[in-house]
């Protein structure tokens, strides 16, 4: 019986983690639940079945809903599976002699996900990790899920994924089968897909998945592990370096150009928000793929293959095949564009790369580009702007302006801001060269003098720090001053 042993353990494992985030955080969406109860309250909304014909009715509706969500799944687990109409179609063999092997595949292959099988190799974390993890806080929650921030046992952060027990899907669910753990099933459902997901579209901007914890007797509860990431704040983006703001829009058009052509085929984002993504040290990560769909767009004719956005709309071609040329992939572009490139690319963009910034907002805004070609402008731009190509117009005379005293520091700084700057106490920007940084300074009034510290951004660019004037020098062999020879010390330290 040692099977029946590892359910029973997952399964007391699993409430116990679930126990321990609603003790440990006092989610204050129990006075909520308090209200959705009045909605969802079978004494109030729902008029129950007087006899057992009644009770089976809704458990055979129930069934059916359930067979409905893993069925949308298992194309997802088979080879090249989403690419199809059907796991299973295209047979050539008669479907009545393969009813049989078709439903054991089916339900073969589901229990790889409902039961937490390690045969799926899905993940590396199971139930035993979430053993004394203390939780942090609720990063999130939506109709179906709960994003909840823990410390495992070992110390390290982790997001858990669980279903919204008093969500609005949960609530709908009881008002329509009166059935807890049936309902947790149909509920968690999106979780389950969603772990398919991330174990076929892996990718360096999709959030790692890093365990499960699931089991057969754990009355439908799924609790998915991922990794830590803090939330896309894009009014803090809006006020960061242009750097770091072009970053966020590359690691999306990479992400989109993989999406493109993934296993399961061209994958559209149909919830499509910034709040879908997160950043881990810096690089943006898709968290949410609950809504990803590789499904195609079938049509007859150019008209049924109109996507329609807000304020524009977009007529594709339907291809002989019959089904719309590129409308996923052309729905992702458009999307990121109106959400991040409008806001994040061209302010302030640097002067030798605008051209190109406006020929990346004239494409996708229009949709005159696919995604190779978008990804292609992008990398150009990153390559200008590493290797410093597209400073090439400033003077090389400008850095003889400036005297240099090489493995020196300063200190009792003058300091003033600019925006945006890495610093909030100064003006601290990224450059390429000693070059650049002379002509940074140069276009501003109260610098003096600036040094370079050694630091660098993610592009290998070198942080400057610039200043009105300092007291002293002080020794750092990782740094270098530079000081306008029209100001003698005594003048920059005043």
């Amino acid at each position: 019986m040692p099977g029946m042993g590892s359910s029973l353990r997952a399964a007391a494992l699993l409430a116990f983690v679930v126990l321990s985030i609603l003790l440990s955080l006092l989610i204050s969406s129990v006075q909520q639940f308090g209200a959705r109860v009045s909605r969802f309250s079978p004494k109030a909304t729902v008029s129950v079945p007087a006899d057992e014909e009644g009770l089976a009715s809704l458990r055979t509706a129930l069934s059916s809903q359930l067979d409905q969500r893993r069925n949308e799944i298992i194309p997802l687990l088979l080879p090249g599976g989403g690419r199809g109409s059907g796991p299973l179609e295209g047979s050539r063999h008669s479907p009545r002699s393969d009813e049989a092997a078709d439903r054991s595949l089916r339900y073969g292959l589901w229990d790889e996900i409902a039961l937490g099988s390690r045969k799926a190799h899905l993940d590396e974390m199971g139930c035993d990790s979430l053993v004394d993890m203390r939780a942090v806080e609720t990063l999130g929650s939506g109709y179906t899920k709960r994003v909840v921030k823990v410390n495992l046992a070992t110390g390290e952060p982790v997001a858990l994924k669980l279903v919204n027990e008093q969500g609005i899907d949960m609530g709908k669910c009881l008002e329509d089968f009166r059935d807890p753990r049936g309902c947790r099933e149909l509920v968690s459902y999106k979780l389950k897909k969603e772990m398919v997901l991330l174990q076929r579209l892996k990718h360096p901007n999709v959030i790692k998945l890093k365990g499960h914890c699931t089991g057969e007797e754990a009355e439908g509860r799924v609790t998915v592990i991922l990794e830590q990431g803090s939330p896309l704040q894009m009014i803090q983006l809006l006020q960061s370096p242009w750097e770091d703001r072009f970053r966020v829009c590359l690691d999306l058009v990479r992400l989109l150009h993989f999406l493109s052509q993934s296993p399961l085929g061209s994958v559209a984002l149909l919830d499509f928000q910034p709040r879908q993504f997160v950043t881990v040290s810096g690089e943006l990560k898709l968290t949410d793929l609950d809504d990803a769909s590789a499904v195609e767009t079938p049509c007859q004719a150019d008209a049924d293959c109109t996507l329609q956005f807000p304020h524009r709309n977009f007529t594709l071609p339907c291809l002989a095949r019959g089904v719309c040329e590129g409308m996923n992939e052309k729905r992702n572009i458009y999307n990121a564009y109106r959400y991040f490139f409008t806001y994040l690319l061209p302010h302030q963009a640097p002067p030798g790369l605008t051209h190109l910034v406006d020929q990346i907002m004239n494409s996708t805004g229009e949709l005159k580009a696919d995604i190779n070609q978008t990804l292609e402008v992008f990398e150009h731009i990153l390559f200008l702007y590493k290797s410093g190509l597209h400073l090439d117009n400033l003077p090389p005379s400008i850095i003889r302006e400036y005297t240099v005293m090489r493995g020196m520091g300063t200190s009792g700084n003058v300091e003033y801001r600019c925006w945006p700057s890495y610093s909030q106490q100064g003006c601290v920007l990224s450059v390429h060269s000693a070059r650049e940084a002379a002509y940074i300074c140069n276009s501003h009034s109260q610098c003096n003098s600036f040094t370079l510290t050694g630091q660098k951004t993610w592009t290998g660019r070198l942080l400057a720090s610039f200043r009105s004037g300092f007291s002293r020098l002080v020794p750092d062999g990782t740094s270098e001053v530079y000081v306008k020879k029209s100001k003698d010390l005594e003048t920059s330290a005043a």
